[in-house]
This record gives C-alpha cells, structure tokens and sequence, in this order.
C-alpha cells in the first residue's frame, strides 16, 4: 500500500529523494569541511572533494526536481498522454541508486564510476519519456517542451562527460562536465520554466494582469547560456561577459515586466519572482568577474557567481516551485504557510552568506561556506520534514494520484 501510494504520481517518487539528497549532501561536505575538527575526521577521499561536491549538487540533487516537475507538467503542456509509471519508475530506481552510491564512491573511484554511469541512465530514461510525450503532443506551441528536452540532453552528456573524466582523468572532461551541467542543463530549464510559469501563474492571481512572454528573448537567452558554456569549455572564461551581459539584461527586463512588486502579496507567488531576481544578479556577477579577467581587475568573481546562480536562483526556484506543486498535487490548498515562507528566507539568507568570502577578500572562506551549509542544511531539512510526508501519504482529498 505504501508502494502504492508513493509510486502513484512523478512528482512523489521524484521530490522525496531529491529533499533527502538535499539534507545528505550538505551533511557531507559539512562534514568534509570541517573534516580537520576532531571527531568530525573523514577518511581521506579517493575522489577529490569539490569536483564531488560539484557533481552531487549539479547532477546528484538538482535534477530530482526536475523530473518531478517535467514529468508532472510538460504532458498538460502538451495535451499529451500523462507519463507511465513505468517510465517514472524506471527513471528514478537508476538515479536514486547512482545518488546513494556515488557516496561511497567518493572513496573508492570504481564505485563512483558506476553511480555516475547508473544516474546517466537515469536521466536517458527520463528524457526518453518526455520524447514520448512531446512527439505525441496534440497542440502547437511545443517550445517550451523542446527546450526542456535539449537541456535534459545536454545533461545526460555533462554526466557522460563526468564519467569519462572519472576514467581518463584529464581536466577537460571534468571542466566540460560542469559547464554543461550549469549553462547547458540547469540555467536553460530554469529559465525556460520561468518563461512558461512565472506570468502564467501570476496572471491566475494578479487581476488585469498581461502575461509577456517574448519567444525571441527566451531563445536569446538559452543561446547566451549555451555559449558560455562552449566559451568556458574553451578555455575563454574572460570572454563570457559577451553572454552574460546580455542574460542579466535580458532577465532584469523580464524581473520588470512580470510585475515583481504586484505579486509579493501572495507568497507563492512572490518566492517565484523574487527567485529570479537572483537570475539577474548572477549574470551580473558573472559578467562582472569576467571582465576582470579580460581587462586585469583586481575583482574577478571567484565562485560567486556559481553561487549566486545555484544557491540564489536554483534553490530559491526550487523551493517555490517544489512547494507549489506538493501542495496541489497533494491535495492541499496552493498557499505557502508561515514555515514554508521562513525556509525560503533562509535559503536567500545562504545564497548571501555564501557570496560574503567573494565579495569581502579577508572573510575566511572555509568558515562562511561552513555557516552557508549550516543554513542550508536547516532550510532544506525543514523543508523536508515539512513536505516529504505528502509523498507516501494519500491525498488530502481523497483524489487519486
């Protein structure tokens, strides 16, 4: 029954391991470091632990939501045939398994192997399925699906890209991996999802509301995405302002025209636009810390902007849309209670604490990303404590799914 009840829907089989692999990983490199503190000693890693971090974040945590959201929302995009169990299933048996295996995997490099190679499955499933239902698709517009798709494609090869690093150990798999997995895979879903989601949702709330959503600069956007990563890729990284510069404008004009201050009253609502302010903000940094580059400024971004990008828009975007969704889906009213609006401050709260060693050179580094985990690992645990049991719990409303 319990089986039942969790694998009845995308969405649940997704969300509950991606709120446990967001407690779990941020225990681990916790953990890893402080790893010099006394008892909090961990063994010494085969793999080296920020290219771990890395993966388990990009690769390990993120893209349980996005399957859970994709598989739940892009059919009734599409007027297509909702995707099997079989298909969902299918998907998260191999990502769940290659999540929990690369763990020890980072201490024994033929175990990491064989979870990077598992999650990849994972994710072709996946894709697979959303193929399925795109190519089936009963209405017109099927941009926003063809975009996710692509993206989805572009991870399943920065996971491959990964695991080959893991066997040649040359650097520029390892650098091909990342770039794809943050501006091939992640910003372009995140920022196609915003394009479809944030006015449509806004205008069931927002009364006179027009929603504006411009095709043109989507694609313009996902392009300049694309392009730094193949700028990174080759070794161009003071050229990438040439992309970003024109996403943080592009994505600033959106922030404007979505109507951020017409939607804080709705919390919902507001966690979404203000989530994509980070997008602007990110961009910018990026933009910012390559021309340092470029032209020898004494400020060339660090990891800030990566931050800003996975901690600010990523997680922020995540809690919003994860939230809305468990609580439709589940049968519950589409209201974010006091809680949940407290646990998406805290994320904002990590996203900044985390900039802090990038924009203020004489913060000890090691100590503000242990307090910006710290935060994380609180929101995230509060989150899951709070929504994790919709997931193997029957719906409020006795409907099924």
């Amino acid at each position: 029954m319990l089986w039942q009840t969790f694998s009845a829907a995308p969405h649940r089989v997704m969300f509950l391991p991606g709120a446990l692999q967001g407690v779990a990983i941020m225990v681990w490199w916790l953990l890893e470091l402080e790893s010099g503190i006394g008892p909090l000693a961990l063994p010494v890693t085969a793999l080296a632990p920020a290219p771990a971090h890395a993966w388990l974040m990009l690769y390990g945590f993120f893209p349980f939501f996005i399957f859970g959201f994709a598989f739940t929302a892009v059919p009734n995009w599409l007027n297509s045939s909702k995707i099997p169990p079989a298909a969902y299933v299918g998907s998260f048996l191999p990502l769940a398994a290659g999540a929990a295996l690369f763990y020890p995997g980072i201490y024994h490099l033929p175990l990491a192997a064989t979870a990077v190679a598992l999650h990849a499955l994972g994710m072709a499933v996946a894709l697979a399925a959303l193929w399925h239902s795109l190519v089936k698709a009963t209405v017109d517009d099927r941009r926003h699906a063809w975009a996710i798709c692509l993206a989805i494609l572009t991870g399943v090869t920065g996971d491959l890209a990964f695991l080959a690093w893991l066997h040649l150990e040359q650097p520029a798999w390892l650098m091909l991996a990342q770039a794809l997995a943050v501006w091939g895979f992640l910003t372009p879903v995140f920022l196609t999802v915003c394009h479809r989601m944030i006015p449509w949702f806004t205008s069931r709330v927002v009364s006179n509301y027009v929603m504006i959503r411009p095709y043109g600069l989507l694609w313009a956007m996902l392009a300049a995405s694309l392009g730094h990563a193949l700028l990174e890729t080759a070794g161009l990284s003071p050229l990438t302002w040439l992309t970003d510069l024109p996403l943080a404008a592009i994505a600033l004009w959106f922030t404007l025209r979505w109507g951020i201050a017409r939607s804080l009253h709705v919390r919902l609502l507001a966690m979404l636009h203000i989530a994509f302010v980070w997008a602007t903000l990110a961009f910018g940094l990026s933009a910012l810390g390559a021309l340092g580059l470029w032209l020898d400024w004494p400020w060339t971004g660090g990891f800030g902007p990566l931050h800003a990008l996975g901690i600010g828009f990523f997680g922020s975007m995540l809690i919003g849309m994860a939230s809305r969704v468990s609580l439709g889906h589940s049968g519950h009213a589409l209201e974010a209670d006091r809680l949940t609006w407290w646990l998406f401050w805290l994320i904002q709260a990590a996203a900044l604490v985390r900039l802090l060693p990038d924009l203020l050179p004489d913060i000890a580094p090691y100590r503000i990303a242990s307090l910006a985990a710290v935060i994380w690992l609180i929101a995230f645990g509060g989150w899951a404590w709070r929504y994790a049991p919709y997931y193997w719990r029957p719906r409020a409303d006795g409907k099924p799914g």
